[in-house]
């Protein structure tokens, strides 16, 4: 399969997933349909749509309905703003309206009479999508690359000790967690060299997770013939096998998002796979507090399966 059918395959996808969101404006669609529409799993959906369009989904959508409000405020003047409002999903005209103001800058009042009054020339139009938000994605899409390799990984035994909260909040308490990681497995006899990987695992997607909720799974991998008790901090579970693509990075420490989005924006679309249901995690391969350049060699490992046509 060339690398072209694959990422022409994404693009068909994703232009299903425009399709649908726009004859479904009025319903809100959910990230389920959304990732049902296009094929592809629930949890790693958002990536992928701003992997192609470059542009986070929930910030697509509102331009999208946004878009909608300015043709029906300057050509359907046969619409008042309550009709507009249930047409494009909102529960009544006052929160479309606060919505529309916060991000043209105008309500929709003004503007179908600016509109009006200019004789229907394009007033603000080339003003709508003008914001720090959207000019945030046009910049230097990939500066870190990495080699990918695909692997097929076996089920693997690990102990853990887990953070909820968001990211900002973890990377407080990282220190604090990887010894307290480290201290119980010690305890309990659980390392053994050349036999312990050191990852994060993440349970949640940040497209559709509540921030203060954010799991994330700080893990030794256990050889499966030592036993791991859980001890009210230390916990175990299996780490799935199968197919992964891992992406293998050497960075500083404010690279990991760049190297998380090579994967998911640059790498997957032409690879012949798809993310399917399973944790994403990162695999940790020095310590970069020991190293003179405090570069992080670390592998970030994505659950895949081959892509259906």
């Amino acid at each position: 399969m060339s690398e072209q059918k694959c990422q022409e395959e994404y693009i068909r996808r994703i232009h299903k997933v425009q399709d649908y969101i726009e004859n479904h404006l009025e319903q809100y669609p959910s990230i389920e349909e959304l990732a049902d529409a296009a094929g592809f799993s629930k949890y790693h959906f958002s990536r992928i749509f701003q992997g192609i369009l470059h542009e986070p989904l929930a910030h697509y959508v509102n331009r999208i309905r946004m878009e909608r409000a300015l043709f029906l405020l300057a050509h359907r003047t046969d619409k008042n703003m309550t009709d507009i409002a249930y047409e494009l999903g909102y529960t009544d005209s006052a929160v479309f309206s606060r919505a529309f103001k916060n991000y043209y800058g105008v309500s929709p009042r003004e503007y179908r009479k600016e509109y009006s009054k200019n004789c229907k020339d394009s007033f603000l139009l080339s003003e709508y999508n003008k914001n720090t938000a959207k000019k945030e994605w046009a910049g230097n899409l990939f500066p870190v690359t990495g080699q990918i390799t695909i692997e097929n990984l076996e089920e693997k035994q690990v102990a853990y000790v887990r953070h909820t909260g968001t990211y900002e909040t973890l990377a407080k308490e990282y220190v604090n967690l990887m010894q307290t990681l480290f201290a119980h497995a010690k305890k309990q006899n659980l390392l053994v060299d050349g036999k312990n990987l050191l990852l994060a695992m993440y349970h949640d997607n940040p497209e559709f997770g509540e921030e203060s909720q954010f799991r994330t799974s700080l893990c030794l991998t256990v050889p499966e013939d030592i036993g791991v008790q859980e001890d009210g901090i230390l916990g175990t579970m299996k780490l799935e096998g199968g197919l992964y693509a891992v992406g293998h990075f050497q960075i500083q420490q404010e690279q990991y998002s760049d190297a998380w989005n090579y994967m998911y924006q640059e790498w997957i679309t032409g690879s012949g796979y798809v993310p399917r249901n399973s944790y994403p995690f990162e695999v940790y391969r020095n310590d970069a507090r020991v190293s003179e350049s405090h570069i992080h060699e670390v592998d970030i490992y994505i659950p895949i399966e081959p892509i259906l046509f």
